[in-house]
């Protein structure tokens, strides 16, 4: 990271006056740990600028409105035309990447869409600012997000990128498909056959990659996400707290007041959430699908707009997708 150096320190006349305690120990630890030196990373994170709106951004999440204010966000019409362009201008790609992982040409599309709005809203923090800014200004989450600055650190010596201006959300987020760096260095993949790894300006390899990591992490092909359910008396609201991952099966269930509206087999795990209407609360199995979108984002509120921006691409454009 030498190479950063002179740049930094022409425009820092005094590298170290904004490091804390907190930073110079994480610098020990990555010295330590992955052999970076020492004042090339001094000089770099001093150069990194304290965002007061990204700490702002961070405390307030989207989901903290009701569901029928979250939907309009991301399932519309701009998004729903957009992601038949989208669609048809990559059919060839989204369908290599179903053929090499069995994810849905439409769920990809459909987490693209409702991240960058294809690619083009893939953020304007830089990097850098943002995850220090977390890093050591965010104790909640604290642990996370620095270590989220050691991937981001280390992927930029691998990628050999330049760190210093590459931009993102105000999470740290990444280019088209806005991962995390620690999902960048495990799950990223070269699948336009360039020998790169580059999720800002490949819509190929982001396509590859989301694909990649919801197989990795356990997607199942032709299995539904999600089934509408009807609940009566009290015990359903244990299953309400009890979180979204699937820990009971259909015949549990239904013991439990939570009745199916379409058919699942009774052996099949399920987890039960709720979705905040205008009117009265929808009620929804969350099967191992629905879950697996829940690790690209933990909210329900995300995974119920990815489905259902992509059930509105199914019918937009899915039908003129390539085979």
């Amino acid at each position: 990271m030498t190479h950063f150096s002179t740049a930094i320190m022409a425009a820092l006349p005094d590298p170290e006056a904004s490091l804390s305690g907190a930073t110079d120990s994480f610098i020990a630890d990555m010295a330590v740990r992955h052999g970076f030196d020492q004042n090339d990373l001094k000089t770099l994170l001093a150069s990194a600028r304290l965002q007061p709106s990204i700490l702002k951004a961070v405390s307030v999440p989207v989901s903290s409105v009701p569901w029928h204010e979250y939907r309009p966000r991301f399932v519309n019409p701009k998004r729903i035309t957009g992601g038949a362009a989208f669609c048809n201008q990559h059919a060839a790609t989204l369908s290599h990447a179903r053929e090499v992982t069995g994810i849905p040409e439409k769920i990809i599309a459909g987490i693209i869409g409702v991240e960058t709005l294809y690619g083009t809203r893939t953020g304007q923090y830089r990097v850098l600012d943002a995850l220090t800014t977390l890093a050591f200004n965010y104790p909640r989450r604290a642990d996370f997000f620095k270590g989220e600055l050691e991937n981001y650190l280390l992927l930029m010596r691998e990628q050999g990128s330049d760190l210093i201006n590459l931009k993102g959300s105000y999470a740290g987020a990444i280019g088209i498909p806005q991962f995390m760096p620690g999902s960048y260095r495990q799950y990223a993949i070269d699948f336009d056959g360039d020998g790169k790894k580059d999720l800002s300006h490949s819509t190929a390899d982001a396509i590859g990659s989301v694909a990649r990591y919801l197989q990795a992490h356990g997607w199942i092909t032709g299995q539904e996400s999600v089934i509408k359910v009807h609940v009566e008396g009290d015990s359903y609201k244990q299953v309400l707290e009890a979180g979204i991952k699937p820990s009971l099966t259909v015949s549990e269930l239904r013991k439990l007041g939570i009745t199916p509206l379409q058919a699942v087999a009774d052996d099949q795990p399920a987890a039960l959430f709720m979705l905040e209407t205008k009117t009265e609360p929808e009620y929804w199995l969350g099967l191992n699908n629905f879950y697996v979108i829940t690790r690209y984002n933990r909210s329900v509120y995300y995974a119920m707009s990815v489905l259902q921006l992509a059930d509105e691409l199914d019918l937009s454009c899915q039908t003129r997708m390539k085979p």
